[in-house]
């Protein structure tokens, strides 16, 4: 296996509740109030959708707001990784990405690990740079076992939902994560932050038309089904975690171009009288804030 980069899920196709569109020369996230599932192939008009888009959209009523869904592993946090991450929005090349204790950031000497003290308290996230960000792996329909459709966030309330979910399924079901028939479902509320306008967000629930129980039990059939058939969900698990474990940020140059158009969008400042006015000193770049702040952390004296 080759070092340096992570070994992810086969991702067959996205999942997402918003897009990018043009405004004013600009591209932008768009939020929305359903589920577009699209391929990995995009255009100028932006992600072509894939064929279980209409599919699962009939009956429906227009609106994709549930979607049918298995997961590849027992393990929560195989399927499901949040962490907090710093995307350079200039080149989309993944900077740093921490857990609130302990970071991997890229600096002049490669990669170090350093304290990470989350986005409240770290000058390198000054201006919403530095975010909560979860990936969750999800299989859709039987064509392919191992395929998985991928939907990302920054969303604080789906990452909070869906971690919580994950965990507490995991323990009900007797670490049978991976065979209970499960369902995504979008959620709306509203909050005084959004001034009463409806939020959406995803949860993870027991498919529709079932009861708890017949979940619980349709996972213990399934396990037993694959066990007898020579399926060894524990050699699964263990050969994701180390492929995730294989390089420093998850997410590759290729794919985070489109990351970060889409979750972390540069703040856009409205213009004002500074503009006018000579120019200051310019500020140093993110690159050299991260550089700076790797040296002081190396030089600063131990305490015992």
């Amino acid at each position: 296996m080759l070092k340096g980069f992570a070994i992810t899920p086969p991702v067959l196709g996205r999942i997402s509740i918003g897009k990018v569109v043009e405004k004013n020369g600009k591209r932008l996230p768009e939020k929305d109030d359903q589920f577009t599932i699209t391929s990995q192939v995009q255009s100028r008009d932006g992600w072509l959708l894939h064929p279980l888009n209409e599919e699962l959209r009939n009956g429906q009523d227009g609106k994709l707001r549930s979607i049918p869904i298995r997961l590849l592993f027992n393990e929560p946090d195989l399927n499901f990784r949040a962490d907090y991450s710093l995307f350079d929005r200039t080149t989309g090349r993944p900077l740093c990405v921490g857990n609130g204790e302990t970071c991997k950031r890229l600096t002049k000497d490669g990669i170090q690990s350093l304290p990470c003290p989350s986005p409240d308290g770290c000058p390198l996230a000054q201006g919403n740079a530095c975010k909560p960000y979860g990936r969750l792996n999800v299989v859709i329909g039987d064509d392919d076992p191992l395929g998985s459709f991928v939907f990302r966030t920054t969303g604080f309330n789906s990452i909070r939902t869906l971690a919580a979910r994950l965990h507490y399924l995991q323990a009900i079901s007797g670490n049978r994560l991976a065979c209970l028939p499960l369902e995504l479902r979008l959620r709306g509320k509203s909050t005084r932050q959004s001034h009463g306008t409806p939020i959406f967000y995803v949860d993870i629930t027991v498919r529709s038309g079932l009861s708890l129980e017949d979940a619980l039990l349709a996972a213990k059939q399934l396990e037993e089904t694959r066990q007898a058939s020579g399926f060894d969900q524990s050699a699964l698990d263990h050969a994701a975690r180390q492929g995730f474990n294989n390089g420093a940020f998850e997410d590759s140059e290729e794919d985070s171009g489109a990351i970060v158009e889409e979750f972390f969008p540069t703040a856009e400042t409205p213009p004002s009288k500074a503009e006018a006015q000579p120019a200051a000193p310019s500020k140093p770049s993110l690159a050299q804030k991260l550089e700076a702040q790797a040296i002081e952390h190396s030089t600063r004296p131990s305490v015992q």
